[in-house]
């Protein structure tokens, strides 16, 4: 018995290191992102008037999918200074939207057009919103607004194609895939499929 323990320890020896290799690598990386969240939280709770702060933390916390304590700091970074809600609006729709509470995404990405009416990315944001709540008609109004504020936005052109498509208007949506031909072609092979489905 002793002769095969003998016999068998280095390879066991070897099975445990490779076994235990990935699992501390990944343990590893999640202790960065533990720590990186652990000093941000630490830095709320020593500077807890710090608006910044809280928004630092906020975006923490939505990088991890953690959209409730996201939510929470940005709400509290605009408590503490009602000036920032310029930033801290579309972070909060971002949250409530991969959240999927599309209502609050709404009105905060809506809210965030009253320091920037021209901003393609909201626009788009609020297309996103409309489309998620299967109201293809606003969502349309919100992607044509994109499109007219940044004209190349080739999202923007693929959604609104989306929704031409959902709502009966498909020769609008082959106009949109003639043009994502030349600028796009996985968003342009991405529209055919749904064209060909719709047929």
């Amino acid at each position: 018995m002793t002769g095969i323990n003998r016999h068998w320890a280095p390879f066991l020896a070897l099975l445990f290191f490779v076994l235990t290799i990935p699992a501390f690598l990944s343990l590893s990386g999640c202790d960065s992102a533990s720590k990186e969240l652990n000093d941000l939280q630490q830095a709320v709770w020593k500077s807890p008037d710090d608006p910044q702060a809280y928004i630092t933390l906020g975006n923490a916390y939505a990088r991890r999918q953690q959209y409730e304590q996201a939510i929470g700091s940005y709400e509290k970074a605009l408590t503490l200074n009602p000036r920032t809600a310029m930033n801290v609006y579309p972070a909060l729709g971002a949250a409530y939207f991969n959240d999927k509470n599309y209502e609050e995404a709404l009105e905060y990405f809506h809210k965030s057009l009253e320091f920037a009416p021209d901003d393609s990315l909201r626009h788009y944001d609020i297309g996103n919103v409309y489309f998620q709540l299967e109201q293809y008609q606003p969502a349309i109004q919100a992607y044509l607004q994109a499109i007219e504020n940044s004209r190349a936005f080739e999202e923007a052109h693929y959604n609104l194609a989306i929704c031409y498509i959902r709502t009966g208007r498909k020769a609008e949506a082959r106009e949109i895939y003639a043009w994502l031909q030349n600028k796009n072609n996985y968003l342009a092979v991405s529209l055919e499929r749904h064209l060909e489905k719709d047929d």
